[in-house]
């Protein structure tokens, strides 16, 4: 089969589309025929040798953290009424710290566990699916620690990604305000078709000063930082006090940094990644609620940029030149 393969950590260059042996198949996994790979900045940013110590990750690899396809085989113990279905999955083993390792998504067929397939609702692209599997849990957990409400001002930044742009139509459904910060006409263009009231370059000079403008000069009550580095950190002082900042991206290549006495001085609650509310136990999981929020056209995924699986280098180059309004699929 044909796969992409990273030998050694670098730029998009190293990425290689290659044949390989088809993978075996064990107990409890499933072979999946993949029509669409998932490609995230995090596989960028892996690819380059970052956070070895969280993903650590061993050339020779084949990249990857989701994929959409029709199971083709299953293993020992799977149910053979399987095979067949149309099915989005995550890809790689889960790490010692409990993080999955973004490998084995690039690929024309990928083996996952039995466990990590989820239908997709009939009525629903195969390929939007996909593009909620992360993206959807994401975005509705970010809805959970914003409380989102009627009344409340809400920044995103980063508001065209994956899980901004989700976020921009959960934060409009319940009722906020949304003001989209995102870099360039085409972005900004986009932000306010997903439902931004207001939206702000931050390609620009002063643009934090004028997300205050646009409050009246109060604040946003909650900012979603998607962006992370300088740009999050200007995102911090737009919060009004007593509001919140969510930290939980670094598109630009690092989450940006808030020392807590800051916070404190200015009375705004910061949570960063690992304080984002997971699922609620007991209630419908969260992709599912994306998949149904996406059936009844209530969410709607959009996908930027679709490319064939041997142009993997030029996906993640678009990614790094943030040119993608937008998802990142891959093709085989």
């Amino acid at each position: 089969m044909r796969a992409i393969r990273v030998d050694r950590f670098g730029g998009p260059e190293v990425l290689v589309a290659r044949e390989v042996p088809d993978p075996e198949i064990g107990p409890g996994t499933v072979e999946i025929a993949v029509e669409a790979a998932n490609v995230m900045y995090l596989e960028v940013l892996v690819r380059s040798g970052w956070g070895l110590d969280y993903f650590p990750v061993v050339p020779p690899y084949t990249p990857g953290t989701g994929v959409a396809g029709t199971v083709a085989r299953v293993g020992a113990d799977v149910d053979p009424a399987w095979i067949g279905a149309r099915v989005v999955a995550d890809t790689g083993e889960p790490n010692e710290a409990g993080a999955k390792l973004p490998v084995g998504g690039y690929a024309e067929r990928a083996v996952v566990r039995a466990g990590d397939l989820v239908r997709v609702p009939e009525g629903i692209d195969p390929r939007h699916a996909l593009a909620l599997l992360h993206d959807g849990p994401t975005a509705l957990a970010l809805a959970r620690t914003a409380e989102y409400r009627a009344g409340q001002t809400v920044l995103v930044t980063a508001a065209t990604g994956g899980a901004g742009s989700l976020s921009v139509q959960l934060a409009r459904r319940a009722g906020a305000r949304v003001i989209a910060a995102a870099r360039g006409a085409a972005k900004l263009d986009l932000a306010r078709r997903l439902g931004a009231h207001e939206v702000v370059d931050y390609s620009l000079p002063g643009w934090a000063d004028r997300v205050r403008e646009l409050t009246g000069g109060t604040g946003v009550d909650t900012a979603l930082d998607g962006a992370g580095s300088s740009l999050g950190e200007a995102a911090f002082t737009t919060v009004a006090e007593g509001g919140r900042f969510i930290n939980y991206g670094s598109a630009g290549g690092r989450f940006a940094e808030i020392e807590p006495a800051r916070a404190r001085e200015h009375k705004v609650r910061v949570f960063g990644l690992f304080d984002i509310k997971s699922e609620v136990e007991g209630e419908v999981d969260d992709l599912t609620r994306a998949l149904d929020l996406a059936g009844s056209g209530e969410l709607a995924p959009h996908i930027g940029l679709t490319l064939p699986l041997e142009e993997a280098g030029e996906a993640h180059r678009a990614l790094e030149e943030r040119r993608v309004l937008g998802k990142v699929l891959l093709t085989p």
